[in-house]
C-alpha cells in the first residue's frame, strides 16, 4: 500500500477535528424537534447499515456470534450509555458546555484501568492530572447545584447525566481493549452501530419518546442536522479516524481530544448564541490541561516501559 501524501493526511485530520467537534451542534439542532433517544437511534442504525454495506461489499460482512454479542455490549456502554448522555443532556446545557466535559473520559479510563488492574498504578503527574479534571469538574458542577426549580435548563441535571455517561463510556472503552472483535475494524464499527442504535431506539419507546414524535412539526434545521450526523459526523468522521490510525501515530490522532471541544464551543457561540461564562472558561481550561497532561504522561510511559498487560492493547 503506497504512503498517504501530505495533502490527504491534513484532509483527513481537518476532517476529524471540524466534524468531530461539530456533532454536538449537530445534536443541539437535531432534537430541537425529534425526541433524543429516537434521533440518535436512527443515526446509528442507519450508520451502522450503510457501514455494514460497504463492509460487505468489500468480501468482509461475516462475523460469528460472539462478536455480535461483544458488539451488543460495547454498543450499549459506548452509544446507549455514552452517546445518548450526550444526546440527553443537550437538553439541559449547551453543546459547547457538553463537548468540554466530554473530555473527561481519559481521565475515567485512567482511574478504571488502575482499579480493574488492567494498567499501572497512575504516576505522580498523572495524579495531579486526575485532580485538576476532577477540579475542574467541580468548578463547572457547584454554581449548577443552585438553581430553581422551574429552571428549565437544569444545568445540574445535564452535567451529572453526563458525568455518567462518560463513566459508562470509558468502562465500554476498557473492555472493548480486552474484547474478541470482527477482523476488519470496518464491520465492528458497524457491528456496534447496529446494536447501539437498536438499543437506543428501544430506549426511546420505553420511555414514551414515540408519543412525542411528530413527523410534520420536525423542522427543516433538525432533519438537516439528522443527516448531517447520520453521513458526515458517523460514516465519514469514523472512516477518516480509521483511515488516520493506520497511517499516524496514535498520540497525534489523539489530539482530536483537545481540539473537538475548542471547535464546539466556537460553532456553539457562532450558530447558536451559547456562551462560556468566566468561570467556564477555567473550568474548560483546567479540564483541557489536565487531560492533555494526563495522556501525554501516560504516552511517555509507554514508550519507557513494557506493557502493564496484554489486555490493554486495542483487540483486532
Amino acid at each position: 500500500m503506497p504512503a498517504p501524501t501530505k495533502f490527504w493526511i491534513i484532509v483527513a485530520f481537518g476532517a476529524l477535528y471540524l466534524i468531530w467537534g461539530s456533532t454536538y451542534l449537530g445534536i443541539r439542532f437535531a432534537i430541537e424537534t425529534i425526541p433524543p433517544f429516537l434521533m440518535a437511534g436512527t443515526r446509528f442504525l442507519i450508520a451502522g447499515l450503510i457501514m455494514y454495506a460497504i463492509a460487505w461489499s468489500q468480501g468482509i460482512g461475516k462475523s460469528s456470534w460472539a462478536n455480535w454479542r461483544t458488539s451488543l455490549i460495547i454498543g450499549a456502554c459506548l452509544l446507549l450509555g455514552g452517546n445518548g448522555g450526550v444526546t440527553i443532556s443537550e437538553k439541559y446545557i449547551d453543546s459547547g458546555l457538553a463537548a468540554v466535559i466530554v473530555t473527561i473520559v481519559p481521565i475515567y479510563i485512567v482511574v478504571l484501568g488502575w482499579a480493574t488492574g488492567t494498567a499501572s498504578r497512575p504516576t505522580a503527574v498523572v495524579w495531579l492530572g486526575l485532580l485538576g479534571g476532577f477540579a475542574g469538574v467541580g468548578i463547572l458542577l457547584s454554581p449548577a447545584l443552585r438553581f430553581s426549580p422551574n429552571d428549565v435548563h437544569r444545568p445540574a441535571a445535564g452535567i451529572s447525566i453526563l458525568l455518567v455517561s462518560c463513566f459508562l463510556w470509558s468502562a465500554g472503552s476498557l473492555y472493548s481493549r480486552m474484547a474478541k472483535h470482527a477482523a476488519s475494524p470496518f464491520l465492528t464499527a458497524a457491528q456496534q452501530m447496529i446494536c447501539g442504535g437498536l438499543l437506543l431506539l428501544l430506549a426511546g419507546i420505553v420511555t414514551g419518546e414515540t408519543r412525542q414524535l411528530h413527523p410534520a412539526s420536525m423542522s427543516i434545521l433538525s432533519m438537516a442536522s439528522f443527516v448531517y450526523l447520520v453521513i458526515i459526523g458517523a460514516v465519514v468522521g469514523y472512516t477518516a479516524y480509521i483511515w488516520l490510525l493506520r497511517h499516524c501515530d496514535p498520540a497525534k490522532v489523539a489530539t482530536y481530544a483537545y481540539v473537538n471541544p475548542i471547535v464546539a464551543v466556537f460553532l456553539g457561540a457562532a450558530f447558536a448564541g451559547e456562551t462560556l461564562s468566566m468561570r467556564a472558561l477555567v473550568a474548560a481550561g483546567l479540564i483541557i490541561g489536565s487531560v492533555a497532561m494526563v495522556i501525554t504522561a501516560q504516552q511517555l510511559r509507554a514508550r519507557v516501559e513494557p506493557p502493564f498487560s496484554a489486555a490493554v492493547a486495542p483487540a483486532d
